[in-house]
């Protein structure tokens, strides 16, 4: 029995042993860990002093755009507020400008209609035509002109068919009657002129 015991002391002997090399090399190993976890904690920091430095360029660029989006934003507003504006103003100069022309006109019909009873009936009707022989004047001062029908072919970005006849002397498409003169501005057609058209 004491020699059952004394291998069993031995081996524990050897088994502390063991034990005590295996805390060695694993005591080294730590101290090899603990440079390396060293070093990779320098190594870390070194990264994340960089990434901050990239995040401090980036936020300045990033503010840099920003304000330059808001100085933008700010100068289109600016621009679409002045259009706005400027668009309003041309809008009532040329409605001034036309109403400048048409007044005159408003004045003489009204004498017109102060003589319109009047015992002289060819001085009326020679006062209306020159009413008429104004106003078409002062149309052609704003560039507005009559839209030439009669007689010339059927277009129909200009004229408005409002009816047709069969006539075998005209050709076809023929306009043979205007019912309602048509005026155009330069290449903007104010109304088209209404229409008898030859098919």
């Amino acid at each position: 029995m004491i020699d059952g015991e004394l291998e069993n002391l031995e081996e524990t002997g050897e088994i502390e042993e063991d034990v005590l090399e295996v805390l060695e090399e694993e005591e080294e190993d730590l101290d090899g860990d603990e440079k390396d976890i060293r070093e990779k904690l320098k190594e870390t920091k070194k990264e994340a002093k960089k990434l901050c430095a990239e995040l401090d360029r980036k936020t300045g660029e990033y503010d840099g755009l920003y304000d330059k989006y808001l100085r933008i934003n700010a100068e289109y507003d600016n621009f679409r507020k002045r259009t706005a504006k400027e668009k309003e103003g041309i809008y009532s100069d040329a409605a001034t400008d036309v109403l400048k022309n048409i007044l005159p006109i408003l004045d003489n019909i009204e004498r017109a209609v102060q003589y319109a009873d009047s015992a002289e009936p060819d001085k009326v009707s020679d006062g209306v035509k020159m009413i008429y022989s104004q106003f078409m004047n002062s149309l052609a001062n704003i560039g507005v002109e009559e839209i030439k029908a009669a007689g010339e072919q059927f277009d129909p970005e200009i004229h408005n068919a409002v009816s047709h006849e069969e006539d075998e002397t005209q050709p076809d498409n023929t306009v043979t009657e205007v019912l309602q003169k048509g005026y155009i501005k330069g290449d903007k057609v104010i109304r088209p002129a209404m229409v008898k058209v030859v098919n």
